[in-house]
């Protein structure tokens, strides 16, 4: 049996295997693309021919994809701005909780996702005086926690 000790085989056969990973996961996403433009297509044609119904009520239910414990945003949200040199915007927050998490940075909807997820908490975080928000110069909405002295 034949070793190698620089584990370049491995590593070769790694790097392709995470090439045809990505390749397929970016056929996957074009092919979804292609779906919705035909699902609007189709919708488009109904409302033309007449039809009147509801077609968000002709959606066959799909399971609910949890990505967040309960609490975990919460508590990655708040990780991340105890741990920052300043105020943080909501997409900040969020690049820098898909970075810890292992999560593909480049994946422009997923970000846009959580981004949303992460402005819905620190609204809810601002409420409770938790966290506190703040407009920079280029209408930036800024987010920090909040000091134990103020009120």
């Amino acid at each position: 049996m034949a070793r190698t000790e620089t584990y370049e085989h491995t590593i070769s056969g790694l790097l392709q295997k995470r090439a045809d990973l990505l390749g397929e996961a970016e056929r996957i996403r074009d092919r979804l693309a292609e779906i919705k433009n035909d699902v609007s297509a189709v919708d488009r044609v109904l409302t033309t021919l007449g039809y009147t119904g509801d077609l968000d009520a002709q959606m066959p239910r799909q399971k609910r994809e949890v990505i967040f414990g309960r609490g975990e945003l919460t508590r990655a949200i708040l990780g991340e701005l105890r741990g920052a040199d300043g105020p943080m915007t909501s997409r900040e927050i969020a690049q820098a909780i898909i970075a810890v998490s292992g999560q593909d940075a480049r994946d422009r909807n997923y970000v846009s996702d959580l981004t949303k997820r992460v402005s819905k908490a620190l609204r809810s975080l601002r409420e409770e005086n938790v966290v506190r928000s703040s407009v920079d110069t280029k209408g930036n909405v800024m987010w920090a926690t909040r000091s134990l002295r103020q009120p």
